[in-house]
C-alpha cells in the first residue's frame, strides 16, 4: 500500500480498491448534500469536513468504514447505531452490508447544527 499521506480526499478515494472507491464517494456525496457549506479537507490522514469546527471524519478499513462524528454525534443517535460497532467517538460500518445513508445524513446534519450553535455562543 502507498504510504504517501493524501492530500486531498480525491487521493484517499483513489487509494482504494473500486467496490470500496465506491462507498467512499457515495458516503463523500452524502456528506455533502447533509452540509452543502461545509469544506473539505485532509485531517489525522483521514476526510474531514469542517463547518464552524470539524462536522465529521470518515475513513475506509479492511472490513469496515469508520465514521467520526465526535462524542456528540454518537451519543444523540445512540439507539440507531446500537447495531454497530462503536467507541466513544466512532461507529463501525461493515463494508459487506448496505451502508446507512440516511442515518449518516441525520448525523452530518446534526453536527452541523451543534457546530453552529457552538460558533453563536462565542
Amino acid at each position: 500500500m502507498d504510504t504517501k499521506k493524501p492530500e486531498n480526499i480525491d487521493e484517499y478515494i483513489g487509494a482504494f480498491p473500486n467496490d470500496v472507491q465506491e462507498i467512499l464517494e457515495k458516503v463523500r456525496m452524502t456528506i455533502q448534500k447533509a452540509a452543502p457549506e461545509a469544506k473539505e479537507k485532509i485531517s489525522y490522514s483521514m476526510p474531514a469536513f469542517e463547518q464552524n469546527g470539524i462536522v465529521v471524519y470518515f475513513a475506509a478499513f479492511k472490513n469496515h468504514l469508520g465514521l467520526y462524528a465526535l462524542p456528540s454525534g454518537h451519543e444523540e443517535f445512540k439507539d440507531q447505531l446500537s447495531q454497530y460497532k462503536s467507541g466513544k467517538g466512532s461507529v463501525q460500518f461493515p463494508l459487506k452490508d448496505k451502508m446507512p445513508y440516511d442515518l449518516i445524513t441525520k448525523i452530518v446534519k446534526f453536527r452541523v447544527k451543534e457546530n453552529l450553535e457552538k460558533a453563536k455562543k462565542k
